[in-house]
């Protein structure tokens, strides 16, 4: 951290009268030497407050509302302040003598040096650090050392190894003198920018871009027969061990889940799984999408064209356009993990729960647009 400046009475005095001259903060700061604009903003703050009194204080220092340090006479006030302007210099000198900022190193070191004639109290005041601050960098001294050691020793492995090393590998190196947690070099590499310069990250293969069709659907979701209008799409469950993925098909005749993957990679595989659960179809059949690269890949596009269905594609970042699969998907989450507080869980469950909630919303969830019957009474009822 830096070091904290203490400005004289004077230059506070100035900035504020600048300030109210409509001088901007920058030419005050420049004009001055005054490092922190909120000081500025501050000290004119107190001049409307009228504390002028708060000009004299300390670094660091408050005084109660309205009131300032009393001194019994004004030969008192101007010892206690050449005082503190001999600690300030005094202070000052073994800074720059060290030739550092103020940091953990150098406020140990100046406080072992100057305690003798000062106090610790007033030695932090002048560097601009607490108390507490002192000395809990000082109880943790040798662990700190420790930690600077074995960050120094990474740094040296991954540099001797023209950073061909990951994470792993100089774990695995470390462990030969010593047991290495993995977790704290991966941290230190990264804040370090120490990380493998070698591989590249692998991409999952989501299929090659074949064609985008035309928006048939346009927002229009009523249908007056079963299996004529189908939506489709893809969401995150990121609530088990690892990522997993929901694809599902629905029937915008009646609301129902007709088809339902779940998986851990989002490819074309995964989507043609999906659609490989429909039941037999209509003539001239909608199955509508976004403009993900798995639904426009060559290979699903061959699987949809093969089905009979007539392919129908959202616009590109409108969300709205498949707006009723949207709002299952919505509804599976907010209805079961989020009303549950689920953040974390085992892969397993999150399958079961997903599986368990759609049958609910199949067969026994009413809707209001299906006149308060589910999607599965609904079907019945019109057949």
């Amino acid at each position: 951290m830096g070091t904290r400046v203490s400005y004289p009475v004077e230059i506070k005095q100035k900035a504020v009268e600048m300030r109210l001259a409509g001088v901007s903060v920058k030419e005050i700061m420049h004009e001055l030497n005054i490092k922190n604009k909120t000081q500025i903003q501050t000290w004119v703050r107190w001049y409307k407050a009228g504390e002028i009194n708060r000009f004299e204080q300390p670094v660091g220092k408050q005084y109660t509302f309205g009131k300032g340090p009393f001194y019994s006479s004004e030969m008192e006030k101007l010892q206690a302040e050449n005082r503190f302007l001999r600690q300030q210099n005094e202070v000052f000198k073994k800074v720059q003598g060290i030739g550092k900022d103020v940091d953990r190193e150098t406020t140990i070191q100046l406080v072992e040096e100057l305690r003798e004639t000062m106090s610790v109290k007033d030695i932090c005041l002048h560097l601009g650090v607490s108390r507490a601050t002192y000395y809990r960098w000082k109880a943790n001294r040798n662990t700190y050392h420790e930690k600077r050691e074995f960050e120094s020793q990474i740094g040296a492995l991954c540099k001797a190894h023209k950073f061909r090393y990951g994470y792993r590998k100089i774990t695995a190196v470390l462990n030969q003198e010593k047991c290495i947690n993995r977790k704290a070099v991966q941290r230190i590499m990264q804040e370090n920018g120490w990380q493998c310069r070698v591989k590249e990250k692998k991409r999952t293969n989501t299929g090659q871009p074949y064609a985008v069709a035309e928006n048939i659907l346009d927002r229009n979701f009523q249908s007056d027969r079963p299996l004529e209008k189908l939506v489709t799409d893809i969401t995150y469950l990121p609530y088990g061990q690892k990522q997993l993925y929901l694809s599902s098909i629905l029937d915008l005749y009646n609301g129902q889940v007709i088809a339902l993957t779940i998986g851990d990679r989002q490819n074309t595989a995964f989507v043609l799984d999906t659609l490989d659960q429909l039941p037999a179809l209509p003539e001239n059949c909608v199955l509508h999408s976004d403009q993900g690269s798995v639904y426009t890949s060559y290979e699903y596009q061959q699987a949809v064209k093969a089905k009979g269905i007539t392919m129908s594609m959202s616009r590109k970042g409108t969300p709205a356009d498949n707006a009723p699969i949207e709002s299952f998907h919505s509804s599976l989450k907010s209805e079961t993990f989020n009303l549950d507080s689920v953040n974390r869980t085992t892969t397993a469950i999150v399958e079961r729960t997903v599986e368990e909630y759609i049958y609910y919303y199949n067969n026994i969830r009413i809707q209001t647009k299906l006149n308060n019957q589910s999607p599965i009474q609904y079907r019945q009822l019109a057949d």
